[in-house]
């Protein structure tokens, strides 16, 4: 399923979240299970089928991630279970380093300031990858896609780290 056409979206990576939810509301109302109440037990099914349908493109759209892994699905290359390993050893260094300084907060006797660092460092990363998803995925060349591939798997990384590190600052405040 095309979730952009479901959407009357243009399929590209940068897109108004604000239109998105719009048609998302739309949407919603008008395969509401509740709209077809009164119609037959297949005219229901279908309604709850096309609401979860709905729900699921939303949901894939919203977040930059799963919409450029979307794309790149329309496009042939699916990437969104794949597990792959990397052979960029600069990245893989800067994540070990990374997770080092996550492993040390504890320890640190400023942890504000720790997690105030690598929170920056994840936020410069991510932005900067962001970009050049973006930049990729408009090229629409088999060698961008690939790129594009790449620049997911790292940013994945880094949103796994960003929500490691937002755990462990909620439990040295617990």
């Amino acid at each position: 399923m095309n979730y952009f056409q479901l959407f009357n979206l243009p399929a590209q990576f940068d897109l108004d979240l604000t239109e998105l939810g719009s048609r998302y509301l739309q949407l919603q109302r008008r395969f509401h299970p509740d709209q077809h109440s009164a119609g037959s037990e297949r005219d229901r099914l279908l309604a709850v089928q096309q609401t979860a349908n709905i729900n699921d493109a939303y949901h894939s759209l919203k977040q930059p991630l799963l919409r450029a892994e979307h794309l790149l699905a329309l496009r042939g290359l699916k990437i969104s279970h794949e597990q792959r390993s990397f052979n960029d050893p600069q990245f893989l260094m800067q994540q070990m380093e990374l997770r080092e300084q996550l492993a040390d907060i504890a320890q640190s006797d400023d942890a504000d300031a720790v997690i105030d660092s690598i929170e920056r460092q994840l936020q410069q990363q991510k932005k900067q990858l962001l970009q050049q998803l973006a930049t990729a995925l408009d090229a629409g060349s088999a060698e961008q896609d690939q790129l594009a591939a790449d620049l997911i798997r790292k940013l994945k990384f880094f949103f796994k780290l960003q929500q490691e590190l937002e755990l462990t600052e909620q439990q040295l405040q617990d």
